[in-house]
């Protein structure tokens, strides 16, 4: 397993520095990650710095509660493609979820879909906050919506990825959406774990440590 080619190696933090940045971005041209997962207002650092590799930029969009209005959300999407994001994780709106109004929460996902067309499209859905019959209806929606991934966490909130929920949505989805594990994922085995379980992506901060581990289990 290339578990390097699964990661999207993430610095999401308020405090980081463009001298971050690039590190972050060195690390993933060696390495060979999959992506670089980093704030809207770093995507355009980030894309020069990868230029000449195969990693992609992905950034987030209503980050990290999901609160923001759905134009707000579009408007971000479309800036964050405009200065070279290959990738969009957004956060579902879980305040109006879990107020059952999922017509409102469908609509605001095929927006950002539609304003980002072409571009892969992960909905953050914050597993930690959901019950199971939420976590599936969650999945459900995503599925309507026709972005590519549901992704487990932001890694902000009260919990991260499960093998349990990976697992439910590896189980239900049927092949329907791709799966991003994310939050507290912070080892090798860990990692491994949500991969077998289903997961497509993994989102981690820990990923040189993750493949130190790797070679070691090698």
């Amino acid at each position: 397993m290339k578990i390097n080619r699964y990661i999207d190696h993430t610095l999401l933090k308020a405090e980081q520095t463009d001298s971050d940045i690039s590190l972050l971005c060195g690390e993933a041209v060696k390495y060979e990650f999959y992506s670089v997962c980093v704030n809207p207002c770093w995507v355009s650092s980030a894309k020069n710095f990868v230029k000449h590799s195969n990693v992609k930029v992905v950034s987030v969009v209503g980050f990290p509660l999901g609160a923001n209005r759905m134009e707000v959300k579009m408007r971000e999407a479309v800036i964050a493609v405009e200065d070279g994001a290959d990738e969009i994780d957004m956060v579902m709106n879980i305040g109006e979820f879990k107020s059952g109004n999922y017509e409102s929460v469908l609509n605001e996902i095929i927006g950002v879909r539609e304003a980002v067309s072409g571009k892969i499209l992960k909905v953050i859905v914050e597993t930690s906050l959901l019950t199971e019959n939420e976590k599936a209806k969650a999945l459900e929606i995503v599925i309507k919506s026709k972005a590519d991934f549901i992704k487990t966490s932001t890694g902000f909130s009260t919990g991260g990825a499960l093998v349990s929920d990976i697992e439910l949505f590896h189980r239900l989805s049927s092949g329907k959406v791709k799966i991003k594990a994310s939050g507290k994922i912070r080892d090798y085995k860990t990692a491994e774990a949500m991969i077998k379980a289903g997961a497509s992506r993994i989102g981690t901060s820990s990923s040189i440590l993750i493949m130190a581990q790797a070679d070691e289990c090698s």
